[in-house]
């Protein structure tokens, strides 16, 4: 069995996805996690998130950790 990933929505995103938590392969690192998402999620290109890895928001690519808690967040200051 391939390793997944949980994944929670929150605000507008979750809005975007239809969902507040979903689950999805374990890709190697954020950069290839935010490509899969925008595919399968086109809404998400509409809006600005970000992205924590176990509660720490990253801004450049990063490894994701086996069973690492994956955070979509929406913008903090409205814009």
């Amino acid at each position: 069995m391939p390793n997944t990933i949980h994944i929670k929505a929150f605000g507008m995103v979750a809005e975007k996805i239809g969902t507040t938590e979903l689950v999805m392969d374990h890709y190697q690192d954020s950069e290839a996690l935010l490509d899969a998402l925008l595919v399968k999620f086109p809404a998400l290109k509409t809006i600005k998130f970000s992205l924590a890895i176990n509660k720490k928001l990253i801004s450049n690519k990063q490894e994701i950790p086996e069973n690492a808690e994956i955070a979509l967040l929406p913008p903090f200051s409205g814009g």
